[in-house]
């Protein structure tokens, strides 16, 4: 089976190969780019989905994350799409009772990318009691400490040590309005934290509303709102998420490669 995972140079690179020697191959679509570029470089996102959709024509199947992001890409004459959805570790990522004494309460987490299309500002703007943590780095992280100097920018952290700062949490805020999915929130649950997000793409599917987070395009009320849930009932929904569930789906929906087509690739790739 040959599965190209991304759009970029080396995705290009492997379609095109594909193609040329009539080979059938899958594709994925993680990363919403239209709207990134979009917000980063004001390409207009119809241009950017023509490309796209463009690159996956040839796909025999692609696969998509959540099923609201699969109705988004059909509006966009996208076809052959199908879910491939996603695990947490919950072995890692478990409720872990932390020393929080010294924590100004409740305490509302952030965990990406400090980027414009991560709308980091819409959680910091909203006035909330406590304190606000952001972990993560990037090219906008510099202009919001400057214009928020009462939020604590903790930086990039390693993946192993992230457990310790959700458990720290009362509530992850997920302000992003174009994520795919956002793997954080099943992190987070993991650990029992209730996740605040906007009712969209990405958050829609991943959180249950009122039990293991709260969807508002009030961010605040949502943030005030998933103060109250019950942490048990959180990591019990992050549970259904499960590593073995998501790689079944990606097993079949690869496209087997017949034998002889794989032996002339072979051949090919040891004269090459």
């Amino acid at each position: 089976c040959l599965h190209i995972s991304t759009e970029g140079p080396m995705g290009l690179a492997a379609r095109r190969f594909c193609l040329r020697h009539k080979i059938g191959f899958t594709t994925a679509y993680h990363t919403r780019f239209p709207e990134y570029l979009s917000a980063r470089a004001m390409m207009p996102k119809a241009v950017t989905y023509r490309w796209l959709r463009w690159f996956h024509w040839p796909s025999k199947a692609v696969m998509v994350p959540t099923p609201h992001m699969i109705a988004a890409l059909q509006k966009r004459g996208f076809r052959r799409l199908v879910l491939w959805g996603r695990g947490v570790d919950t072995e890692r990522f478990q409720c872990i009772e932390q020393d929080r004494s010294c924590i100004q309460r409740p305490l509302y987490l952030y965990v990406g990318r400090v980027a414009i299309e991560k709308n980091i500002a819409a959680f910091l703007d909203a006035d909330l009691p406590g304190s606000k943590w952001i972990i993560g780095d990037g090219p906008m992280r510099e202009e919001l400490q400057l214009r928020y100097p009462d939020t604590h920018f903790l930086g990039s952290k390693l993946h192993q040590e992230l457990s310790a700062y959700y458990n720290c949490a009362d509530v992850l805020v997920f302000p992003s309005e174009t994520d795919t999915f956002g793997l954080v929130m099943l992190e987070a649950m993991a650990c029992g934290v209730p996740i605040a997000a906007y009712p969209v793409c990405g958050p829609i599917d991943v959180v249950r509303d009122g039990v293991s987070g709260s969807l508002e395009f009030d961010l605040r009320r949502a943030c005030i709102q998933a103060l109250r849930l019950d942490r048990h009932q959180v990591r019990e929904h992050a549970l259904t998420y499960s590593w073995e569930l998501a790689t079944q789906q990606f097993l079949q929906s690869l496209y087997r490669v017949d034998a002889i087509k794989t032996m002339e690739w072979a051949q090919m790739s040891i004269i090459s």
